[in-house]
């Protein structure tokens, strides 16, 4: 097994997606690498914000940042309360049995907010009913 874990996306205004990740959701951003800021998702989870080269978009299409939570209902409130567009309430997905919303960070990224229903899942490491 892995120690931790790094997602990397590319943005086209680094400062525009970092302030998404730090202000809007609440990140903590660990390190300033320049041209890349990462942040703290979860005790080992991190991800990687990095400038696009000049003249190239970041690639948008198959991906999807999936941030785990209990508390759904939660994320949706508040992220709407700072005015972020969401792409629709949160609802349960009874094919992958969740609970979850998406939405778009401002490189179009597809990030998704979900609970996993199925008790099978594993609780967080550290975690004491886990």
């Amino acid at each position: 097994m892995f120690d931790q874990q790094v997602t990397f996306l590319y943005a086209q205004n680094l400062e525009t997606s970092s302030k998404f990740y730090e202000k809007d959701l609440g990140l903590t951003q660990v390190l300033d690498q320049g041209q890349c800021r990462i942040f703290r998702v979860s005790r080992d989870g991190f991800l990687g914000i990095c400038q696009c080269r000049e003249g190239a978009a970041p690639t948008t299409d198959g991906i999807i940042v999936t941030l785990v939570s209990e508390d759904v209902d939660g994320w949706y409130e508040r992220l709407t309360a700072k005015g972020l567009a969401i792409e629709a309430k949160p609802v349960l997905n009874t094919d992958f049995n969740i609970y979850h919303f998406f939405m778009r960070d401002p490189d179009g990224h597809l990030l998704e907010v979900q609970r996993f229903c199925d008790p099978a899942w594993p609780s967080p490491v550290g975690d004491s009913a886990g």
